[in-house]
């Protein structure tokens, strides 16, 4: 397997840190402006329609969380003011302070991030699609941001599968606690590929002909759209890891494979 996009945390990554409750935050690591080719070539190895075609995106530069939204965060946020919804303090089927919520909506998601930026000085949101897919991919063009191939070493998800070359390796059956691996992308992101599927703020299409250029995210007029999902989850085989796979779902559904991440603007 390919291992030259492999990182252990850089000292220099640039953390934005927000300080919750009971010493509880969230880390955020700037993701640089810069140009991407978005989607998958029609070679990649269980590439869908969906990721094509392939076109330049422009992305401003933003700050992402270090890591999924852990229990430990999500059960302090939900204790901050309502803004539109109530949130259940402990909704995940797998418990653990450190391992990512889930079983979590869509909206749970945007009522999150409306109390944190309610809570803070800035202003928090779900990523775009095109935000999530850069920041996945670090600056590589691979199916995966380690390379042409993706191992149980170093993410979380069916290893029962295999992906290209790569090798068969363990099925774990329940998400892993953020930073299992002690792996980052180039980027310093960890748990891009696998663990829990990460909502992000579009609306689904079936394909990238007229999407936007420039990092915002793609709306539609539909009153009950679908939401976009990446990343893959602990249960889905490799190929639904890589960097280009789109899914998507109602935004009331809730599942033990979906979680999320955050982002902010630059300060």
């Amino acid at each position: 397997m390919a291992t030259s996009y492999l990182y252990r945390q850089k000292a220099t990554t640039k953390l934005y840190t927000e300080s919750l409750s009971d010493g509880i935050e969230v880390e955020l690591v700037l993701i640089p402006a810069g140009t991407f080719i978005m989607g998958s070539p029609a070679s990649e190895l269980q590439r869908k329609e969906s990721e094509g075609p392939q076109h330049p995106v422009e992305i401003s530069k933003f700050y992402m969380g270090r890591f999924p939204v852990t229990q430990e965060q999500w059960r302090a946020v939900s204790q901050f003011d309502r803004v539109n919804r109530d949130l259940e303090p402990e909704p995940s089927y797998f418990k653990g302070d450190q391992n990512p919520v889930e079983q979590v909506s869509w909206y749970d998601a945007v009522e999150f991030c409306d109390r944190l930026t309610a809570y803070s000085k800035y202003t928090y949101r779900l990523p775009t699609e095109a935000e999530w897919e850069y920041a996945c991919r670090g600056g590589t063009q691979s199916p995966f941001y380690c390379g042409s191939t993706l191992s149980t070493y170093i993410a979380n998800y069916d290893g029962s599968y295999t992906y290209g070359d790569g090798t068969k390796g363990k099925n774990r059956r329940e998400t892993t606690p953020v930073n299992y691996f002690e792996m980052t992308n180039p980027f310093g992101l960890s748990d891009m590929h696998g663990n829990v599927w990460e909502w992000c703020l579009d609306h689904s299409h079936k394909s990238y002909e007229n999407a936007p250029t420039d990092g915002s995210a793609w709306l539609t007029k539909d009153e009950h759209p679908k939401r976009v999902l990446r990343g893959g989850s602990w249960s889905y085989n490799p190929g639904y890891c890589r960097s280009a796979t789109r899914d998507h779902d109602y935004p009331v559904v809730t599942f033990s494979l979906v979680g999320f991440r955050i982002v902010l603007a630059p300060r």
